[in-house]
């Protein structure tokens, strides 16, 4: 069985951001997401991956190499442009050939990771098996009506009126039986193939096409609340360890790791937070659910609930939260201005000036 991983795409809901960086290499936990999605791979016995990449292909290629940091082996397919799942399944024909095969959003986190449902998989060989979860909001989503029974019987790409709160996960199943679905298929109005199209084509040929709802935890980390969302969960997790240089004057509360060559002094800490390699805190309290990457510098400054990625610098700020902070940026205070009123009063006026 293979592995087919998307990593194209432009990211426009975590924009400025993915201006300049893949978004499926945004650090959760100091991790990058995609990550999280290899391992899980892994986990599961898969050991041939395809990773579809787009305009942001040196960077995937750079921070992924071969795959052997993840037990797997990497093939690069190119997608020239982000014209649909279905259409990433289309190029890939060759690397993919008759096998079996699990696809994998690499934007998307899932906890628990997906040994069991490729098991499940495997064992009964249906012509393809979806994910589903239920989401407040599903017509953000690929959405999913089934019948009495359980079964599938119509999906659609973005509803503006969902037939039901099941949404897709970003993991699907597929036999070979799916290459003649994306050939068949048309694009959508978005002018992209979907693979809710190509999956409905197997549907309504009366395929074998399966679901699990899962009730863990999923996030498609596709803007910024769901990103520090998902790190909120990952730091849940977090062992706490002090690898780096704590002073005396400083307080670590709670579940707090400060890596290799990280140094604190004067600061208070509240857990859970990891402090990347490199990073220096001086004067300053980070608050819980911060992932600061390597090589900041946070001074004379207040952060939680954040996300503040490597070279980054934060000074004399109080105080940020819900924040996500790109790499190599700069956040200092605002020069004060010197307020003044202009007043033109006419003769016996009082005033009264909030001073």
């Amino acid at each position: 069985m293979k592995s087919l991983v998307l990593a194209g795409g432009s990211g426009t809901r975590l924009r400025p951001i993915t201006h300049t960086s893949a978004k499926q290499l945004v650090p959760v936990g100091n991790k990058p997401v995609l990550f999280y999605g290899l391992e899980a791979i892994a986990a599961a016995g898969i050991t041939d991956v395809g990773i579809v990449v787009g305009d942001t292909a040196a960077e995937v290629e750079e921070a992924v190499g071969d795959g052997s940091r993840f037990g797997i082996k990497v093939t690069y397919i190119r997608q020239e442009a982000p014209l649909g799942l279905a259409h990433a399944v289309l190029i890939a024909r060759d690397f993919l050939g008759d096998d079996d095969f699990l696809m994998y959003l690499g934007d998307n986190f899932i906890v628990g990771g997906v040994t069991s449902v490729v098991r499940e998989f495997q064992a009964d060989r249906p012509d393809a098996r979806v994910l589903l979860t239920r989401v407040p909001d599903p017509s953000r989503f690929g959405v999913a009506e089934l019948d009495a029974d359980g079964r599938v019987v119509r999906l659609e790409e973005k509803p503006a009126h969902p037939k039901s709160e099941l949404a897709l996960v970003g993991v699907y199943l597929f036999t070979s039986a799916i290459h003649d679905a994306v050939r068949e298929i048309k694009p959508s109005g978005r002018g992209e193939l979907e693979i809710t199209d190509a999956i409905q084509w197997l549907i309504d040929r009366r395929l074998d096409v399966r679901t699990t709802t899962i009730t863990g935890y999923w996030k498609d980390t596709g803007d910024v609340e769901d990103m520090l969302e998902a790190n909120r969960t990952v730091l849940e997790g977090l062992t706490p360890d002090v690898l780096g240089t704590v002073d005396d004057a400083s307080q670590i509360v709670g579940r707090v790791r400060v890596e290799e060559g990280a140094v604190v002094r004067g600061s208070r800490i509240v857990g859970p937070v990891v402090v990347g390699a490199g990073t220096v805190v001086t004067d300053s309290y980070i608050g819980p659910f911060t992932s600061v990457s390597d090589n900041c510098r946070i001074h004379d400054s207040e952060i939680e609930f954040s996300i503040v990625l490597s070279d980054a610098s934060i000074t004399g700020v109080h105080r940020l939260e819900a924040s996500l902070i790109g790499r190599t940026v700069q956040v200092t205070p605002a020069p004060r201005v010197r307020s003044a009123h202009r007043l033109v009063l006419g003769d016996y006026s009082k005033v009264q000036i909030a001073s």
